[in-house]
């Protein structure tokens, strides 16, 4: 049976994401199988606000519309109004099909009150009682080392909905590419072969020493590399920024706290590669066709490591589940390669486990352990340790997404 006659008729369908940056980017893929299977059809995203940028401008996508986080702090009246207020809104639309690709409650409730003919998701494994109710096409849960974009893409394969292409898309435009060209001169920039690099996260514990990034930056610029630093807005993250700088016997060019979703994409576009943490940026300038760099603690790269357009497309890379492993970074821990980019984690035990720092202290030794001297020799090893004939002019070269 074709999927057009499993699912007849379906022609409006909302995808549901309410969880964080790097996650709605990642995405892609699991639009794209709708959209390829349901010719014709239009897909609006639901996300939380603040990370509607990974999706606007994507032609998969006709309209994202955004979930208001700060709506959980209001008090019981106001709050029950604006939950009423996108319910409304989403009923409205008429939806044929919501597939449900964040697994808690509230997506649950609001595909359901949508009135939509069919809706889909994973078997719940938590929550209120009859959730499973909710759902008209429940898929079986994936292995537990399988990759983000292939767990969401699980939901809607399980039914027949598929691409065979994987890539993870970001879009700019003129505008945003143009800021970031101005914001390097603003800073300094005076030409030269580009590292981006963003060692912070909103989260600490995901964070390398400053120590290290330090020694690190240093050894990239006496190469001949221009470190541009980049960082979220938040005063942890700009102290941390600041620290690591101050550790640096050579000056990079500070573009922290100043740069916005899509201005980081245009700039990792630009860069020769980007170096940081386990992080949005990280995913984000893999999907703009950087070399990633990403260094990793308590998070498994088996489900979170950047992914490699360019290496999906030359291998025709699917991703289908083998002895319980679903993922281009199938081992635990340890440095693992996908393409053009590289994980560095430690190989013990306890990693990856999912934690805050080690016993709750925000502070993860997985990550303290590891050494620049370490880091330099995967840098050598992988030909990142100088810049790549030509480098300087690789913005000019590959200019802004389509």
């Amino acid at each position: 049976m074709r999927v057009t006659d499993l699912f007849e008729g379906t022609k409006k369908i909302l995808v549901i994401k309410l969880r964080h940056i790097g996650d709605v980017l990642l995405t892609v893929p699991a639009i794209r199988a709708l959209k390829e299977s349901f010719p014709g059809s239009e897909v609006t995203a639901l996300v939380n606000s603040g990370t509607e940028e990974m999706l606007i401008g994507n032609p998969l996508v006709k309209e994202v519309i955004c979930y208001e986080r700060s709506v959980k702090s209001l008090s019981a009246v106001p709050r029950l109004a604006e939950e009423v207020r996108l319910v409304n809104k989403l009923r409205r639309e008429k939806f044929d099909m919501t597939v449900d690709l964040t697994g808690g409650d509230r997506p649950a409730l609001l595909g359901f009150m949508t009135g939509a003919r069919y809706r889909l998701g994973y078997r719940p494994k938590g929550g209120f009682k009859g959730k499973k109710l909710l759902y008209t096409h429940l898929a079986e849960r994936p292995a537990v080392r399988t990759h983000t974009v292939l767990t969401d893409l699980g939901v809607v394969r399980a039914f027949g909905i598929d691409t065979k292409d994987l890539s993870v898309d970001i879009f700019t435009t003129k505008e945003d590419d143009s800021f970031v060209e101005n914001a390097l001169k603003e800073a300094g920039y005076r030409g030269g072969p580009i590292m981006h690099a963003h060692p912070t996260s909103r989260w600490l514990f995901k964070c390398w020493t400053d120590e290290g990034m330090a020694s690190v930056f240093d050894r990239l610029q006496d190469s001949g590399f221009t470190v541009v630093l980049t960082s979220g807005p938040e005063d942890r993250e700009l102290g941390k920024v600041a620290s690591i700088i101050s550790l640096m016997k050579t000056l990079p060019v500070d573009l922290s706290g100043r740069l916005k979703l899509k201005h980081l994409a245009g700039l990792s576009r630009r860069a020769e590669f980007f170096f940081g943490v386990d992080s949005a940026p990280m995913h984000i300038a893999a999907a703009s066709g950087a070399r990633v760099v990403g260094i990793f603690g308590p998070s498994g790269a088996f489900d979170w490591g950047p992914w490699d357009n360019g290496e999906i497309k030359k291998s025709g890379y699917e991703g289908r589940e083998t002895s319980g492993v679903n993922s281009p970074y199938p081992k635990k821990g340890g440095v693992q390669r996908f393409g053009g980019n590289t994980v560095i984690q430690e190989e013990r035990d306890c990693v990856p486990c999912g934690k805050d720092g080690c016993d709750g202290s925000k502070k993860s030794d997985c990550l303290d352990v590891i050494t620049p001297e370490a880091v330099w020799k995967i840098l050598e090893e992988r030909g990142l340790s100088v810049p790549r004939p030509g480098a300087a002019d690789a913005g000019a070269r590959q200019g802004s997404a389509p």
